[in-house]
């Protein structure tokens, strides 16, 4: 059994043992709206179980009418590269690994350093008090920094240089369906569609091993979108005892298409999130959770991008992660203020095991502003 599959199983035994007590209680809380896990002001419902991570999207539905706008941010830190589970230098890329999509001698361009910023505005609208739809919008920014090696082999260290793209990324639509709902527990399915309206075509000036700087067509990790039209499917499992909760999502992303109009497609996602949160007053809630994800790698490649580095390699990309994180919800107790949440959530992996050469992640802070009306 892998680490992935084995960090899968120890995060459904923890969920176990705490949803099996709450399941003996007597349900002594009366909350009628738990089909949401955020306050219903505007109906007069008040659900009083702890709420899920700031990064958890399409874990709740809305009463009739009711709208909800966030605001969420996300910075993920990736810094240094990994052959697999191991940690791999620049130098020994360049001198033992291989990149088909290049002439010899292989790979002469390393990546060391990625930042990627993510600005997602969102809208969530009661359809009926069973069906929300919800739709996301996307601004990406990324910068990754990259040691060129000089000449056609060798580990001499030319220079360096950063390559920038920014813009909108991929748009989508989900309907979220509340399938089952008690005064504890809470079971949601969603499906929705992602648009390719990000950019696949960004450029940017380059360092060649021979010491020019033209300007090319960025990798696949520098680019805004995927080119192809997605599916999201999810069911999301929710729960709570007293000041106590807990909750299971399980999200993908499936390529509809073959590929896209420059040769290629992404590989499928799979997540699966499992948390549990205590809400020591009406305004704070804290939370724990352990992701993991598996990811295919990308199949075809789009015959502009032909650099000697690795993430010109369709092979270099997709893999399991395993990450833990920890964060908290809170809710402003100003009756000014009522229907806004802030949260904030800090993740890091635990465990990395990627397909061909890799950046490995770092880091990543995810931040959510919403609010109800």
């Amino acid at each position: 059994m892998n680490q992935f599959k084995k960090a899968c199983l120890m995060g459904s035994t923890i969920l176990g043992f705490m949803v099996s007590p709450a399941l003996a209680d007597e349900m002594t809380i009366s909350n009628h709206d738990d089909h949401a896990h955020h306050n219903h002001h505007a109906k007069g419902h008040v659900h009083k179980g702890p709420l899920a991570p700031a990064n958890i999207m399409g874990d709740h539905t809305h009463d009739k009418g009711e709208w909800m706008v966030s605001y969420r941010f996300k910075h993920m830190r990736m810094e240094g590269n990994r052959q697999g589970t191991s940690s791999i230098s620049p130098e020994d890329i360049v001198s033992t690994v291989t990149n088909p999509n290049a002439p010899p001698p292989n790979l002469r361009v390393v990546p060391t350093e990625m930042d990627m910023d993510m600005h997602m505005l969102g809208a969530m609208y009661g359809v009926t008090d069973k069906l929300t739809l919800m739709a996301m919008a996307m601004y990406m920014t990324k910068e990754m920094d990259h040691i060129t090696f000089a000449g056609m082999a060798g580990t001499t260290r030319l220079g360096e240089f950063t390559t920038r793209s920014s813009g909108w990324g991929d748009t989508s639509l989900t309907g979220i369906y509340n399938v089952y709902e008690n005064d504890n527990i809470n079971i949601n399915i969603n499906l929705g569609i992602s648009a390719p309206t990000g950019s696949i075509k960004e450029e940017d000036t380059v360092l060649t091993p021979m010491n020019t700087t033209p300007r090319l067509r960025l990798p696949y990790a520098m680019q805004l979108g995927s080119g192809t039209w997605d599916a999201l499917p999810g069911i999301t499992y929710t729960g709570h005892s007293g000041k106590w909760g807990w909750g299971a999502q399980y999200q993908a992303t499936i390529r509809l298409e073959s590929e896209n109009d420059q040769g290629y497609r992404w590989g499928n996602r799979h997540n699966l999130n499992l948390w549990g949160a205590y809400q020591p007053s009406d305004q704070w809630t804290v939370n724990a959770q352990i992701r993991g994800e598996t990811m295919g790698k990308i199949k075809g490649s789009d015959a502009a991008i032909t650099a000697p580095v690795q993430t010109a390699n369709p092979d270099n990309y997709g893999g399991e992660i395993v990450e833990v994180g920890a964060g908290f919800i809170y809710q402003p107790d100003f009756q000014s203020l009522k229907g806004l949440e802030i949260g904030v959530n800090l993740d890091a992996p635990v465990h990395q095991d990627l397909n061909g050469v890799q950046m490995e992640r770092d880091w990543s802070i995810s931040t959510a502003i919403t609010y109800r009306f």
